[in-house]
């Protein structure tokens, strides 16, 4: 296994349901811990209804319209912290929901982060669970992960892409629910859903 290697602008530039698949297996790295990429789900803008960005750019999603390799952060419920990776050309709107990963560094950290978590696999196995065991919120929105702004980047440590990722449909939408926008590793116990 070489050097992990952070993704650069080209990885991103994409739209969403090309850079989707291909972010598993990677690595989300943190200043509070790290974490492979075992679940994700792509919004594509204008076509995708259940996209923050259907209706257009607004305040809160303006990072979503890039440019790429962005991270777009945002509240949901009134209680929880989701992150997104942005893709796509500037303009476009494309983004990569992670929705879970597997801890690889700081899992003490994240058990203090998420103390109700029954199981460790609990602590990160979804998206506003990821973001409060890696303590990813408001400050972190539009952060620029091809430069590790404020030390949080995605990156390729040598494990392979997967051949035949699991799709499916989304999780929790009404709009765009029949889209199979979601991917995850197959054998990964650390998915939020099955």
């Amino acid at each position: 296994m070489g050097r992990p290697r952070r993704l650069d602008r080209a990885f991103y530039a994409r739209t969403a349901t090309e850079v989707a698949p291909e972010l598993l297996n990677k690595v989300l790295v943190t200043p509070n811990g790290t974490g492979r990429i075992v679940e994700v789900e792509a919004y594509e803008g204008a076509d995708d209804p259940g996209s923050h960005g259907f209706r257009g750019p607004t305040p809160r999603t303006e990072v979503m319209f890039g440019p790429p390799g962005r991270l777009y952060v945002y509240f949901t419920y009134g209680m929880h912290w989701c992150a997104n990776v942005v893709c796509a050309e500037p303009g476009q709107c494309s983004a990569v929901l992670l929705r879970a990963v597997e801890p690889l560094v700081g899992i003490e950290a994240m058990r203090a982060r998420r103390p109700r978590a029954q199981r460790d696999r609990d602590l990160t196995n979804g998206p506003a669970k990821l973001c409060a065991a890696l303590d990813i919120g408001e400050a972190d929105k539009g952060l620029n992960l091809l430069r590790a702004e404020r030390g949080i980047t995605v990156v390729d440590d040598g494990v392979g892409a997967l051949k035949r990722p699991e799709r499916t449909t989304r999780i929790g939408l009404s709009a765009g629910a029949d889209l199979r926008l979601r991917w995850y590793v197959p054998d990964s116990p650390w998915v939020s859903r099955r």
